[in-house]
């Protein structure tokens, strides 16, 4: 019996059929043509460490890329900061709105890791952690920007993260410890001094962390273009995955180590001896208590 009715296929499997096909296309356009003229992969992944070769003119300066990205991404959070505080904030109700909600989760973190970690004076810590947190996360999502700027050569090239030159993340680290230094000392004189400088491996251990992760990004990306000869479609997925979790997880982590070590050196000293006094009681009567 003929119902009458007809097979109909939705937009949604159109737009799927669509899809594949272009990337079938793609596939077997990029393995015929081959990888393009880029130069070796070692070539690439050395001046991505370095910069000795893709090199920009700045202010007369012959100067990483990554410089003017700082600038770039500086400036747009002081612009963002600026703008929220001076039209947003005066507006914030009691009930919040979705962008007040996003505001006050974010500072709510960053001013929770902080006192979770650093009970004693620790609206500074909270101030810095949530700055450090802000310029690493929105620096490490600014190379998907892709924008590209002239050479001192006369080529092109893409400004990568800030933090993908290794001065700039050996930076942050040795601030982050003069940070915790600071601490230390405002709170406990020399005693904060010497606790701070017992871990003299923390900046080294910062910079590398932060400088570390965005260069495996980098190398699993260009080692997937130079093997499948891809460079439209799986580069860009690696390279945009990579770099949202490396956001998310450097961002979490240098925050998190800063917190911590802030509040082991500030923490008073009378506090101190009250708090291990405690745990030894504790762990002296566990014995008794089992007679």
């Amino acid at each position: 019996m003929n119902t009458g009715k007809k097979f109909h296929i939705s937009k949604t499997a159109v737009a799927v059929i669509v899809l594949v096909l272009v990337e079938a296309v793609i596939l077997a356009a990029a393995l015929i043509v081959g990888p393009s003229d880029r130069g070796t992969l070692s070539s690439e992944l050395r001046d991505a460490v370095l910069h000795e070769e893709k090199r920009i003119d700045l202010f007369g300066w012959d100067v990483s890329p990554a410089v003017l990205s700082a600038f770039i991404v500086t400036g747009v959070l002081l612009l963002f900061a600026a703008c929220v505080r001076i039209f947003a904030i005066p507006r914030f109700k009691e009930v919040p709105g979705k962008f007040q909600l996003v505001i006050e989760t974010v500072v709510g973190f960053f001013d929770n890791m902080a006192k979770g970690y650093s009970p004693y004076k620790n609206r500074f810590l909270g101030c810095y952690i949530f700055s450090a947190g802000a310029y690493i996360f929105c620096g490490t999502l600014f190379e998907l920007v892709g924008l590209q700027v002239g050479t001192a050569t006369g080529g092109t090239v893409t400004l990568a993260a800030p933090l993908s030159d290794i001065n700039a993340a050996i930076s942050l680290g040795c601030l982050s410890y003069l940070v915790i230094m600071g601490g230390g000392i405002v709170n406990n004189g020399a005693r904060g001094f010497v606790g701070a400088i017992k871990e003299f491996s923390l900046p080294v251990s910062m910079s590398f962390r932060l400088f570390g992760a965005l260069l495996s990004g980098l190398l699993a990306t260009e080692m997937v273009y130079y093997t499948l000869a891809l460079s439209v479609v799986l580069p860009v997925a690696v390279g945009a995955m990579f770099t949202v979790l490396h956001a998310i997880i450097q961002t979490y982590v240098l925050t998190m180590l800063t917190a911590s070590y802030y509040g082991e050196v500030s923490e008073p000293k009378a506090k101190n001896k009250r708090r291990k006094r405690k745990a030894r009681e504790k762990g002296t009567s566990l014995p008794a208590a089992g007679m």
